[in-house]
């Protein structure tokens, strides 16, 4: 490389300025990155990868993924919301077991406050089950998910999903604590869980439309 374009290099990341990443209020407002860049318009719509690890510093939570939006730059600060999570795909494979049996649901809602998220929810029973005691469980988790989207705001549902659920409380909690009337459970929870559209106000946008939530983030 010549002298010229070592410097054209080194002047380039002269120009980066650093900006932290924060989680949302619902986890806790946390520095979970940094990130060098030139022009901090570039970072919205941008996808920064965490664990629930990274949030609560329990070794068990390093097996849920969250995925955090930025929205919005304030000074340094890159602010953020949850635009999704998702089990590892070891930690999913771990909770299957011979002779029992699986429930998938996938569930479209709109929160109280105008988001739109899908949510996957999964329960394992401890013994095979019979298709009416499926269709019964199903029943359950549609009524609480729908009961929940109509009484809450997104950050609330996210707390509940992902925190809660992690203490035992929350969405499975409640799933669980109902459907094991049905059948005997070892396991439901919130697998994995995708925001579709936001109101756009969060991105300080004049149209009242909702925002689709990015799929993809441009590099730097």
């Amino acid at each position: 490389m010549s002298k010229s374009s070592r410097r054209r290099v080194r002047d380039k990341w002269r120009l980066k300025e650093w900006y932290d990443v924060y989680t949302p209020s619902y986890f806790g407002e946390l520095n979970v990155a940094s990130i060098p860049c030139s022009d901090p318009s570039i970072l919205i719509g941008r996808v920064v990868d965490n664990t629930l690890y990274d949030i609560t510093n329990d070794f068990s939570h390093q097996s849920i993924k969250l995925h955090f939006l930025i929205i919005r730059i304030e000074g340094k600060k890159a602010l953020t919301i949850l635009k999704g999570h998702e089990y590892s795909a070891d930690y999913l494979r771990s909770l299957v077991r011979r002779g029992t049996g699986r429930i998938d649901c996938i569930h479209g809602i709109k929160t109280k406050d105008g988001f739109t998220t899908r949510i996957s929810t999964v329960a394992f029973s401890r013994n095979r089950i019979r298709n009416s005691q499926e269709h019964a469980i199903r029943a359950v988790i549609r009524d609480i998910i729908e009961k929940k989207a109509k009484n809450l705001n997104y950050d609330q549902l996210c707390h509940e999903m992902i925190i809660g659920s992690a203490a035992k409380a929350g969405v499975g909690s409640d799933i669980y604590n109902l459907a094991k009337k049905i059948v005997p459970l070892r396991h439901v929870g919130i697998r994995k869980s995708k925001l579709i559209s936001f109101p756009a106000k969060l991105m300080e946008q004049t149209e009242e439309k909702p925002k689709e939530a990015p799929t993809q983030t441009s590099n730097q």
